[in-house]
């Protein structure tokens, strides 16, 4: 019987503009929890890095980090 394939995946949360200045963003916080629990239901995803954007914005080409 052949193995099932297995995704290496990547979690992209972005923040909501209705979050404002808050420290960590209640939707960054709610997309966090949505993924995960997406994730454990679908056994062919394996998370492989978290990508979390609390703040920068698309519009801003320079260089993060």
């Amino acid at each position: 019987m052949k193995e099932p394939l297995i995704y290496r995946t990547a979690e992209y949360i972005r923040l909501s503009r209705e979050d404002g200045d808050k420290a960590e963003s209640d939707s960054i916080v709610n997309q966090k929890k949505l993924i995960s629990a997406y994730l454990k239901e679908r056994k062919e995803f394996l998370l492989y890095d978290t990508y979390v954007d609390d703040g920068y914005s698309g519009t801003n080409f320079d260089e993060v980090g």
